[in-house]
């Protein structure tokens, strides 16, 4: 007898069946456990460490959130980044350079020669003055006229943009890791502004590249950056080709023009691509992929590897910017995507692969062979490098020395590596092995790596509840303080280590930021320290000290800080007795000033005749010493030792 179900009970099943194989294995964030208790810390001072590690800074009281929320449940909320961010949404508003695509950038922000060639053709300058004008000013106004007419922009425009979000929303932003990540990963795969290619894409590079991607697969952010013109023009691979002999060019299939003259149709010749070239084949970004990207410099490569990879990567390019008369564009306006991609043509966003750039022979790479088919290899390429065993020992590495240790335990490495392979290079699964196992949580981990100067910029911001109306100021405190973010030449990007970052020097300028900021002489920075004690101002410096230390490094053991900032209360005209004194440049970055270039004048150090560095010129240094004591406290604290822990 066949037993009969209802026609119901079947679907339901069915469907339970179904949702089974398609939601495959659950988050690891559902059995989500944090083993700080075991280590001896309280729910407090874990919720502390979390902080220090996956945000900018803990604000005010957020410590007891994080405590009220549930320390994994905060994390999950960080993995998810779908927090609201209304309040930096708005800030940022104002930005409207911030969505641009990369051929908007290419349109709107002209480069200079090409600027000027484009107002001589119009009429609004002439050919001979272009760059040996007799009246400059005369010559800037006609160029400023010509590009306000066409709605041009300064590539400065672009880049303070830029630069200004990466403040707001290190600052503010409620989804603090999705940011810290970003930064991270960025670094990861630098591209720099000191290079003139990549410029105008870096803003696209990190909103649609980087920070998408940060809690992703491993191999999609690696191949999106591989694809990214600012990284194909940072590491020179669009102007990668194979030799001569190799380039045989793809015409493209006949095409009909209806060119009717009298009773004859002529057929458009196929028109062969010629594309020219500096250089031919370019080992720059095989080099770095396998160096820096993925194997790391002990991963078991050689000279002929990268070679070869470079070889694989040819016509890799980005897609033609602002020319529609480029030969590629007309070949796809004329032949179709489809006619092109049976060429061997890819188009995918701002990328492209040439076929005709491609060389065709057999290449080996880590023992693998590749064909010499196409665009396919160079993907397969990458696709070994993302899932080869030297990767996930080198990029685990990386991520748990930024979040724990200058040195991490060996056995969490081995975790990391084995959840990275596990899980097909799955940042996400790989943060979570991180902070649930002890090592994380050890004593050996708290409070062992030091801000760079961005980091403790932001933390201090964070720290007072600061109101930031002009982000550009604070990037010139951080760019005197040793770290000017986005122009770090090295593809390696900046190093993550605390002996980079911290010498006598350094101290002594972040001593400088902590008391202009708290002094209020960066301008367009805004807070009040009293609310931050209930709008009780404290009844001694000794007691600031106590009260300020407490609120800026919660739940640390500060005996021994409060012991060594002490004798700096009684200190009068504190920055002036300080090497390198708080500067206040026109228009310009701050610059680290040495004693021989200052004197003192009239209650201000004036600097003269500064003849080196970025910045020469003359500037003056103010005194923060007649501060209230307030003020002067809350600087010796952001600027002591202890602070710059993390």
């Amino acid at each position: 007898m066949k037993l009969k179900l209802p026609a119901s009970a079947i679907v339901v099943f069915c469907s339970i069946v179904l949702f089974s194989f398609y939601s495959g294995p659950q988050s690891s964030t559902k059995k989500l456990k944090f083993p700080y208790k075991k280590t001896g810390l309280t729910d407090r001072q874990a919720a502390a460490h979390l902080l220090n590690r996956f945000t900018y800074g803990a604000t005010p009281g957020q410590i007891d959130e994080v405590v009220n929320t549930g320390l994994e449940k905060w994390f999950e909320q960080q993995l998810d980044a779908k927090l609201p961010d209304d309040s930096l949404n708005k800030r940022l508003s104002v930005y409207d350079a911030l969505a641009f695509t990369n051929k908007q950038a290419v349109d709107i922000y002209p480069e200079r020669e090409a600027l000027y060639n484009m107002a001589a053709a119009a009429g609004y300058v002439s050919k001979d003055s272009l760059y040996v004008a007799k009246d400059r000013r005369a010559f800037n106004a006609q160029i400023q006229a010509f590009m306000k007419l066409k709605g041009y922009r300064s590539n400065q425009d672009l880049q303070n943009q830029f630069i200004d979000q990466k403040i707001l929303r290190a600052t503010y932003t409620n989804n603090q890791l999705q940011e810290v990540l970003t930064d991270f990963w960025f670094n990861h795969f630098n591209v720099s502004y000191s290079k003139n290619g990549p410029q105008l894409f870096i803003p696209s590079y990190e909103r649609d590249v980087i920070r998408p991607n940060v809690f992703g697969k491993f191999d999609v952010i690696l191949m999106a950056t591989a694809k990214s013109p600012a990284m194909l023009h940072f590491l020179d691979n669009f102007t990668s080709v194979a030799p001569a002999p190799e380039m045989a060019a793809v015409a493209p299939p006949p095409q009909m023009d209806m060119m009717m003259m009298g009773d004859t149709t002529h057929k458009t010749p196929p028109v062969p691509i010629r594309r020219r070239r500096t250089s031919g084949l370019n080992e720059n970004y095989a080099r770095e992929v396998m160096e820096l990207h993925t194997l790391g410099v002990d991963g078991g490569y050689t000279q002929s590897d990268v070679t070869q990879a470079a070889r694989v990567l040819t016509g890799w390019t980005n897609y033609p910017f602002g020319d529609a008369n480029n030969r590629v564009s007309q070949l796809y306006i004329r032949n179709g995507v489809e006619g092109m991609e049976k060429q061997g043509f890819v188009h995918q966003g701002d990328f492209l692969f040439n076929p005709t750039s491609h060389d065709k022979n057999p290449k080996t790479v880590l023992d693998h062979q590749f064909d010499g088919s196409g665009y396919q290899e160079g993907v397969d390429l990458l696709e070994m490098l993302a899932h080869h065993p030297s990767t996930a020992k080198f990029i685990t590495r990386k991520i748990a020395i930024r979040f724990v240790s200058d040195n991490p335990p060996q056995s969490l490495l081995n975790k990391m590596a084995k959840s990275f392979t596990d899980h097909d290079g799955d940042i996400r699964e790989v943060l979570i092995t991180m902070v649930s196992s002890p090592e994380f949580w050890s004593s050996q981990s708290l409070r062992e790596k030091t801000k760079s100067p961005f980091e403790l910029a932001i933390s201090s911001l964070r720290s007072i509840n600061a109101d930031v109306k002009q982000p550009r100021q604070i990037y010139n405190w951080v760019s005197n303080m040793g770290e000017r973010m986005y122009y770090y030449l090295a593809p390696t990007g900046f190093p993550d280590k605390g002996t980079y970052w911290i010498n006598t020097g350094s101290l002594l300028s972040r001593m400088n930021f902590g008391l202009a900021l708290a002094s209020q002489r960066i301008p367009g920075v805004n807070f009040n320290l009293k609310a931050l004690n209930g709008n009780h101002e404290p009844e001694s410096a000794e007691a600031a000290l106590n009260i300020y230390s407490k609120l800026f490094m919660p739940e640390r053991d500060l005996n021994q800080t409060i012991k060594r900032l002490t004798p700096l209360l009684t200190q009068t005209n504190l920055a002036a007795t300080i090497n390198n004194a708080a500067t206040t440049p026109t228009s310009k970055p701050t610059e680290t000033i040495n004693n021989q270039d200052m004197m003192m004048t009239g209650g201000e150090i004036t600097v003269i005749n500064v003849n080196k560095g970025l910045y020469p010129g003359t500037y003056t240094v103010r005194n923060v010493g007649n501060n209230s004591m307030l003020n002067q406290v809350v600087g010796i604290i952001i600027g002591s030792p202890e602070y710059q822990r993390r």
